[in-house]
């Protein structure tokens, strides 16, 4: 038997052990690696996912069954992204299948075939009165052709014509016969004809940074370190002007959905180069055809969410991941992966330069840059020449915010709306109030599935739990006593009614998660925020990421103590990157800004540094405490969580998964910490607890799970536990 003539499958729908053993195909050529098959399985079929050649199996002869049919003729990732994922599923600790099959389009999971090239669709260039006149007795021809002819040579894609008239293939082929309309493959781009816009001039120090950050060099990783309206964005487009005139493609990342159309945007308004955007809130057809135009070249440009760092590039030349620093790039569920440290992984596994921007780098970042490990490029002024906005600290003790806001708030909320600006307040708490209870009894609502208070959403007549979304209608009064509930504290929909209340002739937007459901309302919002429909932004950190409002002259936090006294190691540094990032949205151009905080602990040394020595001073500082705690980036984690409905099955599983492979077996190198409760230690009806390793070497730490993990796997569990392995969590709790 040949050595290749036995692959191992990851077969669906869930790609995870048991890996089974198949014969390659009777016919045709042995599947590669990377490519999808059509196996047996019982007396149906699946579809699977060919991970390795083997030279022999513990499957008897008789027993091994072949391939159906082979897919794909060719591996379905280029060799970097293919060597990357198979690291990626070594490193995170999962089962390489899932994380090939995360890799794909829903579509291609489920055995479709890759969709053909783009067809185009446009008038042939008769002239319209004898092109009308041909179709003046048909409407729906006649509206069809008006279309196109408004197209002009760029022409339709069959995707846009379905979405413009049910049943358009039967009308396009009565025009094409009448000689009305001609199909087309859309030409490769000109490398040398890529520009749609001039390009902005640049500053002294983006014109350096660019310069130092050389395309077509090999792998370097660059920090672009820059303050807010520094202009990174700018830097961004002229590194992808040269990567595009080279003939190859640029891989850019966006932390939350909603940045992708703005950067999307921006590219399409300097390019003429084809892109494709991919994130969650594509249809499957549409996610399918974006990932299929990048694999083969034909967007020249792809943006997308966390997940586009496994979108495979014939020719990618360039990667940027924007607010690099930003937590969304952590995948906290399933295959719990860092995007932006895969993205460096790709990159030096292609040979290709990337660049993480960001005005608030992570610790991890700076210590890399620190190492020598990665290039840092400082932006340090504002190109509009805008000076930093002016912080004010509103201590609350001595001006106690009547609704929410403080009087010196109110006061520069008005003279900045009289003024023709727009305010933003930030407010990180979703729903009416976070707490409905008892005055007399203090007893609050609380969850009945996790140790949560309900949050009160008054509009809608609900408390909600925000942990595992139980709902139910509140009780008038207390049960115990008869008094009536009353709200504590403030979320963003009540503070929207009492700014409505209170600045009656400014409109507010707000957004948060409750109020932006969808691409078409978030977009919604934020062109009625440019084109100044509204004066009043209020939201949560939606609001605060990346976008840029030219009129926005006050920003203020309502509560900044919110994060001071985290129990989380990473707490303050969050705290700080949001600050920071808030602040940055004020003045943005010639008009300076101002910075409102209202606090309880104005003589805080985070809030006081900040202020004092801004972002630099607080990294400097933060760096130097987690280096002598011995914790993130100085450190490496794993932690190994589990959840039961019991409490004594749980501590059971996780005492023998501490010893699973012998009492000493972590050694010096390694430290096993717990069994621990988690933070919330019950959440949807179960209980949660956690074992942390910890190790100074993250070679060490790695040699560790390899032989801890599949032990574990191993452990017979109690009935009812589940449990899931974690590398450089982003929290611990």
């Amino acid at each position: 038997m040949p050595v290749d003539s036995l692959l191992r499958v990851a077969v669906g729908p869930r790609f995870a052990a048991p890996l089974l053993d198949y014969l390659a195909p009777a016919e045709g050529p042995v599947p590669q690696i990377g490519t999808r098959v059509s196996v047996p399985l019982g007396t149906g079929r699946r579809t699977g996912i060919v991970l390795e050649h083997l030279e022999g199996s513990e499957v008897p002869a008789d027993r091994l069954r072949p391939v159906l049919k082979a897919l794909d003729a060719e591996p379905l990732w280029d060799p970097a992204t293919l060597e990357v994922l198979r690291w990626a599923a070594r490193y995170y600790c999962h089962p390489s299948g899932q994380v090939l099959a995360y890799a794909l389009p829903q579509q291609l999971r489920r055995g479709a075939g890759l969709p053909p090239a783009p067809v185009l669709w446009r008038a042939s260039g008769k002239p319209a009165n004898e092109a009308h006149g041909l179709v003046a007795r048909a409407p729906r021809q006649r509206q069809l052709l008006d279309r196109l002819i408004e197209a002009g040579r760029d022409g339709l894609e069959e995707r846009a014509l379905a979405a413009l008239m049910p049943g358009w293939r039967r009308i396009i082929r009565l025009l094409e016969g009448k000689g009305l309309a001609e199909s087309f493959a859309p030409a490769s781009p000109d490398p040398a004809d890529m520009l749609r816009e001039k390009p902005l001039a640049l500053s002294a120090e983006q014109a350096a940074a660019v310069n130092a950050m050389p395309m077509g060099q090999g792998y370097a990783c660059h920090l672009l370190d820059g303050v807010t309206a520094s202009g990174k964005t700018e830097v961004y487009l002229h590194l992808v002007e040269q990567v595009l005139a080279s003939g190859r493609q640029c891989l850019l990342l966006a932390p939350e959905i909603g940045l992708t159309p703005q950067l999307a945007e921006r590219l399409q308004a300097r390019f003429r180069a084809p892109a494709a955007v991919l994130h969650s809130g594509l249809s499957d057809g549409e996610r399918l055809d974006a990932w299929a135009n990048a694999r083969a070249g034909r967007a020249r440009l792809v943006v997308g969410t966390r997940s586009a760092v496994f979108v495979p590039c014939r020719e990618l030349g360039l990667i940027v991941v924007d607010e690099e620093h930003d937590p969304s790039y952590k995948q906290q569920d399933g295959f719990r992966y860092q995007a932006r440290d895969l993205a460096v992984m790709r990159a030096s596994k292609a040979g290709i330069p990337i660049v993480l921007g960001s005005a608030t780098p992570a610790l991890e970042s700076l210590l890399n840059v620190q190492r020598k490990r990665y290039a840092r490029r400082r932006l340090t002024q504002k190109v509009t020449g805008a000076r930093p906005p002016q912080a004010r600290l509103v201590d609350l003790n001595r001006h106690p915010p009547e609704h929410g806001l403080s009087a010196p708030l109110v006061r520069a909320m008005s003279e900045q709306l009289e003024s023709g600006s727009q305010v933003l307040l930030y407010l990180n708490r979703r729903g009416f109030a976070p707490v409905l209870m008892c005055p007399d009894c203090r007893q609050a609502e609380e969850c009945r599935h996790c140790d949560a208070r309900m949050v009160f959403y008054r509009r809608r007549g609900l408390l909600l739990c925000h942990h595992c979304g139980a709902r139910r209608r509140p009780a008038p009064v207390c049960g115990k006593c008869g008094t009536p509930l009353q709200t504590i504290g403030r979320g963003t929909e009540r503070l929207e009614e009492e700014l409505q209340a209170r600045f009656p002739d400014y409109p507010v937007a707000r957004m948060d998660r409750d109020n932006v459901r969808g691409r078409r309302r978030l977009e919604h919002i934020l062109g009625g925020i440019r084109e100044r429909r509204y004066r009043i932004l209020l939201g949560t950190q939606m609001l605060t990421k990346g976008h840029d409002f030219p009129s926005l002259g006050l920003v203020a936090v309502i509560d900044a103590d919110q994060g001071l006294f985290s129990q989380e190691f990473r707490g303050p540094e969050r705290l700080a990157q949001t600050l920071v990032q808030v602040a940055g949205r004020a003045g943005r151009r010639e008009k300076p800004g101002l910075l409102v905080l209202q606090t309880r602990f104005p003589e805080h040394p985070l809030l006081r540094q900040l202020l004092k020595e801004g972002y630099p001073g607080f990294a400097a500082t933060a760096l130097e405490l987690r280096r002598s705690s011995g914790w993130p980036p100085f450190a490496h984690l794993a932690v190994l969580r589990a959840n039961a409905p019991e409490a004594a099955s749980l501590d059971e599983f996780l005492n023998r998964a501490k010893t699973a492979i012998g009492a000493d077996a972590a050694g010096s190198d390694v430290q096993l910490l717990g069994p621990a409760p988690a933070l919330m230690e019950r959440r949807r009806d179960r209980n949660h607890a956690q074992l942390l390793a910890r190790s100074a070497s993250r070679a060490r730490l790695q040699s560790f799970l390899d032989r801890w993990i599949p032990a574990v796997r191993e452990l017979k569990r109690p009935r009812r536990v589940s449990w899931s392995v974690d590398v450089d969590p982003a929290e611990i709790g």
